[in-house]
């Protein structure tokens, strides 16, 4: 066995049905008595009723979180928590939410309770993107990470079928990174593995019934484990791809993420056949970047960034930007394959065979 370094993330994990009616108990826990309750505009209903179990405790509403966290927005969250003298965030929501509970955190050291409610995994990192400028940003520190992580099943049951599909696809592209990852190793190679498995065999039983109750489980299990993939170790060209995606046009953040996966994948193959053998075997299929867009596709996923509002004659600027600061990949970047990656992707075609 080769030499490896395996690091763990030190925070809380409550998982089961029902288990929203916990929250005072944790917050006790944090000893925390002034909540500020984050959501985006379209979910504050929904949080404002999962946070009615906190009582008194929830002291204001901030409804402004936004894709890919802008900093404008954090900033305005920033005087929003001061004014109400705030001395804990709960953030309730998908990525968007937890995204600016985490930038809260990062310049205060806020303690954070974060309610999922879609399968982002990104509330069990310590990793921060922020977007300023038509740049996204990420940062990694320990005070980013949530304290508690509160998984309610029963959540995620209304989740809206295309959602669940492409926030599924989204985690499972932190779970395939971390498999070749420069800083891989054996614990988090069978969490990602794990992960990636139980998303794929519950995506498919979502589809055919969103109510489905155990797959739902199993992939916001899944979607855990990949989270913690993705805060444990670091990521490479599909991560680099997609935040300059994001920054750059504001694209819908877990449906571009399922878009580029499988190009970024077929791109890394060769490179990594020890990965591939774990994502063939996870997914059971043939070939890794295939299967996940053979997946995807038949779940009604968008798989054209163009559909998803990338600009035509836009790839030349996207690709100057994702090559303009280095960063590790496990195969060389080419810019002339980067840039057919960059336009099967734009197309919607299917990857390249490994």
């Amino acid at each position: 066995m080769e030499d490896f370094v395996y690091n763990g993330n030190p925070a809380r994990v409550v998982f089961g049905s029902g288990t929203v009616s916990r929250l005072p108990e944790e917050a006790d826990r944090l000893n925390v008595k002034r909540l500020v309750l984050l959501s985006t505009p379209e979910q504050v209903q929904q949080a404002t009723d999962i946070a009615s179990h906190l009582g008194p405790r929830v002291v204001a509403t901030y409804s402004k979180a936004q894709m890919h966290t802008p900093v404008e927005v954090t900033a305005d969250a920033m005087q929003f928590i001061s004014d109400h003298s705030a001395d804990a965030v709960l953030s309730i929501g998908g990525g968007s939410t937890t995204g600016l509970g985490k930038a809260i955190a990062f310049r205060t050291d806020l303690p954070q309770i974060v309610v999922p409610t879609t399968y982002a995994g990104s509330e069990a990192t310590p990793i921060l993107g922020e977007t300023e400028g038509g740049r996204k940003v990420t940062t990694s520190d320990p005070r980013i990470l949530p304290e508690v992580i509160v998984y309610d099943v029963d959540l995620t049951l209304t989740l809206p079928v295309a959602l669940s599909v492409t926030s599924g696809v989204n985690a499972v592209a932190h779970a395939v990174e971390a498999l070749y990852a420069r800083e891989a190793n054996p614990i988090i190679s069978l969490m990602a593995e794990q992960g990636i498995s139980a998303i794929v065999r519950a995506l498919p039983s979502i589809h055919a019934n969103p109510a489905d109750k155990n797959a739902r489980a199993g992939a916001l299990y899944g979607a855990w484990l990949c989270g913690v993939c993705l805060g444990s170790v670091g990521m490479a060209l599909h991560h680099k791809l997609c935040h300059t995606l994001g920054g750059m046009f504001n694209l819908p953040h877990a449906q571009m993420h399922t878009a580029v996966l499988p190009h970024a994948v077929a791109y890394n193959a060769k490179a990594v056949p020890a990965a591939m053998a774990r994502l063939r075997r996870a997914m059971g299929v043939d070939d890794g970047a295939t299967g996940l867009f053979d997946l995807a596709r038949r779940l009604g996923a968008t798989m054209s960034l163009k559909d998803l509002g990338m600009p035509d004659g836009s790839i030349e600027s996207a690709l100057e930007q994702a090559l303009s600061n280095a960063y590790w990949n496990p195969r060389e970047l080419d810019r002339p394959e980067l840039r057919q990656l960059l336009e099967r992707a734009f197309r919607g075609d299917a990857p390249n065979p490994a």
